[in-house]
């Protein structure tokens, strides 16, 4: 069980605290995997390396080996391949088809109302440029936008400023999803 210990609250009385953290912890730190997994037996040797003080051999993968990052990266995805269809990252959704936005962001972007001051257009701007690698042609189209956040510019909304609104809100919703080159085919 977790152990149990009391804390003094301000107003004298006590306060019954359960240490729950032994069950939340883990003997890998999943942001390195060196010195985390055991070396083959057969292949202790080839880590040796000799100091003033003596010949050591590692036991466990140290930093430097050539394979390290892969094998460390090969035994994450082996452990973890069921959990890994979809991955929500900063904004996105990474998958094995590739990289879309986040359909809570798409739907803000849909309900985004037209701005009413330069505050609002950058605001919109904001979050729209985020995800400019969406939208092909992004910086031309956002330009009338983008010009009414100058220096001393008026603030006018105009025809073209709300086509170029609309038109950026239509691209990200219907957005394509970003992938690799597959190699087969020419570039």
């Amino acid at each position: 069980g977790a152990p149990v210990l009391f804390v003094k609250k301000k107003d004298g009385s006590m306060r019954l605290c359960i240490d729950y953290r032994a069950m939340h912890f883990s003997k890998i730190d999943l942001r390195s995997g060196y010195h985390q997994l055991r070396v083959k037996e057969q292949d202790i040797s080839k880590t040796a390396f000799r100091t003033r003080y003596g010949h050591y051999e590692f036991l466990v993968m140290p930093f430097g080996l050539t394979n390290a990052p892969a094998v460390f990266m090969d035994l994450m995805n082996r452990i973890f391949h069921e959990f890994l269809d979809n991955v929500a990252f900063l904004g996105h959704i990474v998958s094995t088809e590739g990289i879309t936005m986040d359909p809570a962001k798409v739907e803000a972007i849909t309900k985004c109302p037209r701005p009413t001051s330069v505050i609002e257009v950058r605001s919109f701007l904001g979050l729209a440029g985020y995800y400019r690698r969406f939208v092909e042609g992004f910086s031309r189209l956002a330009l009338p936008l983008t010009k009414l956040m100058g220096k001393g510019e008026k603030f006018v909304w105009n025809e073209e400023r709300e086509k170029c609104f609309e038109e950026l809100k239509q691209r990200l919703v219907f957005a394509p999803v970003l992938t690799l080159p597959s190699g087969s085919g020419g570039f």
